[in-house]
């Protein structure tokens, strides 16, 4: 087996294409290995629309990155042919180990795919020593190529939220399927209003699901999301998540805090010992904490009220979770009645307007914490890259991340079966 052999044996290159030169260039850096391909004299080729052997019309020279030999980057250069087809006219043929339009071997596509999965891009263009904006323009094609493929057919549960893809408020919402365990992004598209849940109901069309089979849908507060779900899913129950109505009464507290300190001294380390969970408080926090119940503060009596918000949650049934919650709505009504309390007051009129989509928490096994979770990932990888230089390359992460893509990418990306010998 001679050397050309051994590399048409990794290429997995077959008759009519052959390798006939080997070069490597150390003049330069990186050190540069060309390999030369070429075809068989009067090798007729598959026609790209009907696949009949035609004759070849014309030839066009190209060349593509492929896998590094060794330390050295290996480039292919091989002469493109036309074929000229009696149905379909004259057509480019596309060679078996790259993909239309690519300017890299599938296996150099499939090893970049692999490690988008596990670093920055920026950092992968740095390991393999190409342009950013080249690999990323590979990653969207896959990617997108790869959502075109999902199948929606079978989704009747959905949750969606907002993740910032940038500072200055800008955001994408996804879509997430609630029964699937592993890799349940289905949708992600820009903004957080009402269009987006006007977008993922064309989405789930065109991927064969159907707005009639979605029975339940898990959001935020947001009256956007609401009143669209209600409008494009008429079928679905909306459930809001526990986590948003703790975060509305925490923001209404924190409001409180704010404004009272304006003119009252109040506790050094206090405000996040009024934000976090009691037990998860550092030595500072918590002596805050204790000389804040100490006194008739606005604040101490906001902290209550947010507070008390867990009793409600523990609450074991539906039945005992209306109770509570009527009981605390009824309470902190009527002890928070001074001006100051206006943003608590506020928050309490918004819970008790949603109350019997808060209340389905107790019926419903499905829980935005998940998402939330998810959103975690995906604003770590964007800090992990310093951020993305526009929405569509966020988006495409997200489903990389989030989407159950791998074994769609995996076949897009497979190069052709080698032969075991020569």
């Amino acid at each position: 087996m001679n050397t050309s052999n051994i590399f048409e044996l990794g290429l997995g290159i077959t008759s009519p294409w052959q390798i006939v030169e080997q070069s490597l260039d150390t003049s330069i850096d990186p050190h540069r290995l060309e390999l030369k391909i070429k075809t068989d004299r009067g090798a007729q080729f598959p026609c790209p629309d009907c696949g009949k052997l035609c004759k070849a019309h014309d030839f066009t020279e190209r060349t593509w990155r492929h896998l590094n030999f060794f330390q050295h980057h290996c480039y292919i250069t091989a002469p493109v042919p036309r074929v000229n087809c009696a149905e379909h006219g004259v057509k480019a043929t596309i060679p078996p180990w790259t993909r239309k339009g690519s300017h890299f071997t599938l296996m150099f596509e499939a090893t970049v795919m692999m490690l988008a999965h596990e670093m920055p891009i920026a950092a992968l263009a740095r390991y393999v020593e190409e342009n950013d904006t080249r690999l990323w323009k590979l990653i969207n094609h896959y990617v997108l190529k790869a959502v075109s493929k999902l199948d929606l057919s079978e989704v009747q549960a959905v949750a969606l939220d907002e993740t910032s893809s940038k500072r200055s408020h800008n955001y994408v919402t996804v879509f997430i399927d609630m029964e699937r365990k592993d890799k349940p992004v289905l949708f992600v598209t820009p903004g957080k209003g009402k269009a987006t849940v006007a977008s993922f109901k064309e989405h789930l069309k065109a991927h064969g699901g159907s707005a009639s089979n979605i029975l339940e849908v898990v959001c935020d507060m947001s009256p956007a999301f609401i009143a669209s779900s209600k409008e494009h899913f008429e079928n679905a129950e909306i459930t809001l998540d526990w986590f948003h109505v703790t975060a509305l009464v925490s923001r209404a507290m924190e409001d409180v805090r704010k404004s009272e300190s304006k003119h009252t001294l109040m506790p050094k380390h206090l405000r996040w010992a009024i934000l976090k969970n009691v037990d998860k408080l550092k030595p500072d926090q918590q002596d805050a904490l204790i000389d804040l119940q100490k006194t008739n503060l606005a604040t101490a009596n906001a902290w209550r009220c947010k507070e008390s918000l867990k009793w409600v949650r523990q609450a074991k049934t539906p039945r005992a979770a209306a109770w509570r919650l009527t009981n605390f709505l009824n309470y902190y009504k009527d002890l928070l009645r001074e001006k100051i309390y206006e943003p608590v007051h506020k928050a309490l009129r918004t819970i008790e307007s949603k109350r019997s989509m808060i209340e389905r928490r107790w019926k419903s096994t499905y829980s935005n914490a998940r998402l939330e979770g998810l959103n975690g990932l995906f604003q770590a990888a964007r800090a992990r890259a310093r951020g993305y230089r526009n929405q569509h390359t966020f988006m495409t992460m997200i489903y990389l991340i989030g989407a159950p893509l791998g074994k769609i990418i995996e076949t897009f990306t497979q190069p052709p079966k080698t032969p075991l010998s020569i």
